[in-house]
């Protein structure tokens, strides 16, 4: 059994607890049954130890010394003054420090932790509160495989996870971390187009939002096809086989390409990255 505290409980440390305890990490599912640590400066902790059996424990310091892997879901620039607070009994009892607060590197944060801490960053987006995040993980210098495993397990519960070196993270903020907006705008004005054509604006978003939801599903199931050498189809090949020589189908999709579809999306891509690393300086 692992027990894992969380330092912080606002939207992500909340979608990450709500996301464990529906996966049954809680309860014994799969021969699972860790516990859950909340903390926080506010009520925050209270109220979600309520709302999911989580354990409310008032006082960091004794979440550190419980938990096995603490969980750092404050706001970046507190956490600075949150592991001060804390060295001593993060040193005292050496924990897995997992991160998810952005923007801060393995470096910077294990400059605040004490001599060889084990580090895993965590980046999940915004979907880990629907359970369907895409979260990068990336290990610092003293953490080891199992130390990664057990970032997994938890990131797990409320999506899908990947290890990456970090210094991909500013291309998985592209692809990941920001694309949901791109995504979101994506169906706002296609559903808007519906609009248009006669469909009443609810109805158009929904009917827009379960397609892109049924075309997502159809990549993830063609990849793993390929994955298993079932010769599953690329992104690409799905194009071709809904475009039927001179029917409707294509004629969107060239007619997006010459408004310079593929080219703004590559753009946004850069443009996200670029900032990134600008902010990260």
């Amino acid at each position: 059994m692992t027990t894992y505290g969380f330092i912080g409980a606002g939207n992500m440390a909340g979608a990450i607890v709500r996301g464990a305890v529906s996966a049954g990490l809680t309860h014994g599912k799969g021969g699972a049954g860790h516990q859950l640590l909340v903390t926080s400066a506010h009520g925050s902790a209270a109220r979600l130890a309520e709302q999911t059996g989580a354990e409310h424990v008032p006082q960091a310091a004794e979440v550190v010394r419980r938990s096995d892997v603490v969980i750092l879901a404050v706001k970046p620039h507190v956490i600075p003054g949150v592991l001060e607070e804390l060295e001593q009994d993060i040193a005292g009892h050496n924990p897995l420090v997992v991160s998810v607060a952005a923007g801060l590197s393995l470096e910077r944060l294990e400059s605040m932790l004490p001599a060889r801490t084990r580090v895993v960053r965590a980046m999940p987006n915004m979907a880990a509160a629907v359970g369907e995040s895409m979260t990068a993980l990336a290990a610092g210098s003293t953490a080891g495989d199992q130390d990664v495993a057990a970032a997994q397990e938890l990131m797990a519960a409320v999506g899908r996870t990947i290890v990456l070196p970090e210094t991909d993270f500013s291309s998985f903020i592209g692809l990941a971390g920001s694309s949901p907006a791109f995504v979101f705008t994506f169906i706002d004005a296609l559903a808007r187009a519906g609009v248009l054509g006669g469909i009443a604006k609810e109805q158009a978003v929904a009917i827009v939002a379960q397609a892109v939801a049924g075309a997502a599903r159809t990549v993830q199931v063609e990849a793993q096809a390929r994955a298993a050498g079932e010769g599953g189809r690329t992104p690409a090949d799905l194009v071709d086989a809904v475009c039927s020589p001179g029917g409707t189908t294509v004629a969107g999709v060239v007619a997006m390409e010459q408004a310079g579809f593929s080219s703004a999306v590559i753009e946004a891509f850069r443009a996200t990255v670029a900032r990134d690393r600008e902010l990260g300086a």
